[in-house]
């Protein structure tokens, strides 16, 4: 059985390339402030590290 890891968008993707704002919406993430709770797996972590200037991870 694999971890969760819980992310938290706590910035706006706005102003960023498609890509950067396609990736926080595969993960879940439409809003601010708002968390998801996700698999641990080699997937959802490099969509993570794209992202990681605009999310917390915790």
């Amino acid at each position: 059985m694999a971890d969760k890891i819980k992310v938290t968008l706590v910035k706006s993707g706005i102003g960023y390339n498609q890509k950067i704002r396609q990736t926080l919406k595969g993960l879940g993430l439409t809003k601010l402030h708002k968390t998801v709770e996700l698999e641990n797996t080699p997937a959802i972590r490099g969509m993570i590290k794209k992202v990681s200037f605009l999310v917390k991870i915790g």
